[in-house]
């Protein structure tokens, strides 16, 4: 048993480790880009035509196809019926090479018509670029879901490292062919780093799913129950990881009509708040959901509720300071991370007021990802989507009323509206569906987590304010230290509080730690 909880350990520590990596190299990323080519139509234009690549890698790699795919899998070699396995997987990678490949063509064709969905109130000159990078970007697509089902091959073997080195080669690849041949192909390198990272991650992972003994089979049985089943799991699962994206989406199409680099702040900014949530809160539902599966199939519905509220106090106790610290810090954090090359000042200010706006529904966006799975854990994927349709028109009547008014910030700030409805809702619905919560513990624990961090936030931008005046923030030395030394005041002042006022979630955070350490002198 020791042996076995030793595996998974490494496994998730594996799996940390790239996560934060994968996010770093996320943001050198879009430092390369915004380096070589600033705020500008042209960046405007890239992240346009990397919509559609860019929702597919997260549907398809990130979620619902390898979500679908493991359970259906896995069954079949817990029964020791391999083959059986090996068939189900065989069909699924026909038919995406079928129907993937078919569609990237006619999308090639077409692409002009695709151009509504992404940024329809482009200038002709933007508009023409966006179609040009898109065609580039498109045959990834392809390489993105076989590396979805590699993954899924792989991670039903319990082999885990393969798969998350392979995400990482993605962003190198992207980094690398911006950097190095952007000078030849202008802005469509990034697009070439794309299709190369996609590969580059196909090639890492097919010599490990040989060698786990995985063999490739050319048929396509479609009436195999095995693939029925997945597609009947990946369709809901696919609909709510959607629902996110798509506001992110109708949030760029509306930018679209605003000054040139709009878009490119919009999605710099999200991406900023998104580190947090990639790196915490996404683990922390992961972990809570197993916990809450096994509790749900046997009907220890108090267990149950105490779980999930533990996974959302934690995961409140976490986004609520970084919420407050990149608010209160946008701007020197823009200011290092991005303002170089063609990224100007103005570009800084309009990314940190974005960024602002965001985090004011940190907490929400990082709650959605535990609620939704006690949704899951129950077996109910219907009232997710429904939420999740439902967000979807009260984002776009939202955004549309804000953007007149406050141009992009104004798009962040109904994205935050929209996600706090969204938790709100599906917090209410569970209620209803498993009784009384202890939501008012829930509340305090909000409460307390906000209170502290409002003070650090206030704390942190004062000593900001003091710190530009004898730091030199026109060198990027300069800027280091001042988010060095305002981001760790702002961490300790925020402990200190937390263990003043109490909170059970210090005190937690503490043990791990301790436990975490133990593990490692042994």
């Amino acid at each position: 048993m020791s042996s076995k909880s030793g595996g998974v350990a490494r496994a998730a520590g594996i799996l940390m480790v790239t996560m934060i990596l994968s996010r770093i190299l996320g943001l050198v990323r879009d430092q390369v880009l915004t380096a070589r080519f600033g705020s500008s139509h042209l960046t405007d234009a890239y992240l346009a035509a990397f919509t559609i690549p860019d929702l597919l890698y997260n549907l398809l790699v990130g979620g619902a196809l390898s979500a679908a795919f493991i359970p259906v899998f896995s069954s079949y070699l817990a029964r020791g019926e391999e083959k059986e396995a090996f068939t189900v997987a065989s069909t699924a990678i026909n038919l995406v090479m079928l129907l993937l490949s078919l569609g990237t063509v006619l999308a090639m064709i077409f692409t002009p018509a695709l151009m509504p969905l992404v940024a329809y109130k482009f200038p002709a000159e933007t508009r023409e670029i966006t179609i040009y990078l898109t065609r580039i970007m498109l045959p990834s697509v392809l390489f993105t879901a076989l590396n979805g089902l590699m993954m899924g091959i792989l991670n039903s073997y319990k082999h885990f490292t393969a798969p998350a080195v392979g995400a990482l080669w993605y962003n190198v690849a992207i980094i690398l062919a911006g950097w190095f041949l952007a000078p030849w192909l202008g802005i469509a390198a990034f697009p070439v780093g794309v299709l190369l990272g996609v590969m580059a991650n196909f090639l890492w992972q097919l010599p490990r799913v040989k060698k786990i003994g995985f063999r490739y089979r050319p048929v396509l049985e479609l009436r195999h129950p095995g693939l029925q089943k997945m597609l009947w799991l990946m369709l809901p699962a696919l609909l709510g990881l959607a629902a996110n994206q798509i506001n992110l989406i109708i949030n760029q199409n509306l930018a679209s009509g605003l000054d040139a680099g709009s878009i490119t702040a919009l999605r710099v900014a999200n991406r900023l708040m998104a580190v947090p949530l990639g790196v915490f809160a996404f683990a922390i539902g992961a972990a809570v959901f197993p916990t809450l599966t096994s509790l749900a199939a046997v009907g220890k519905m108090s267990e149950f509720k105490n779980t999930l509220l533990d996974g959302l106090r934690s995961v409140f106790f976490i986004t609520l300071p970084a919420a407050a610290g990149l608010m209160a810090l946008a701007e020197p954090i823009v200011r290092l991370l991005f303002q170089q090359g063609k990224f100007s000042a103005a570009d800084t200010r309009l990314t940190a007021l974005a960024l602002f706006w965001y985090c004011l529904g940190l907490f929400a966006q990082g709650a959605v990802l535990v609620v939704t799975r006690a949704f899951y854990a129950l077996q109910d994927t219907t009232t997710p989507v429904s939420v999740a349709v439902v967000t979807i028109l009260i984002n776009y009547l939202l955004n549309v009323a804000m953007v007149e008014r406050f141009a992009a910030p104004g798009l962040a700030f109904g994205y935050s509206v929209t996600g706090i409805i969204n938790f709100l809702a599906l917090l209410y619905l569970l209620r209803r569906k498993t009784g009384p919560l202890g939501l008012s513990q829930l509340v305090r624990s909000w409460g307390k987590g906000s209170i502290a961090a409002l003070v650090m936030g206030i704390a942190v931008y004062f000593l900001d304010q003091g710190l530009v005046q004898v730091v030199p923030v026109s060198q990027k030395g300069g800027q280091l230290l001042e988010v060095l030394l305002t981001v760790t005041s702002g961490a300790a002042l925020y402990w200190l509080l937390a263990r003043l006022f109490k909170m059970q979630e210090a005190e937690q955070v503490r043990q791990l730690v301790r436990r975490l350490n133990r593990q490692r002198a042994a």
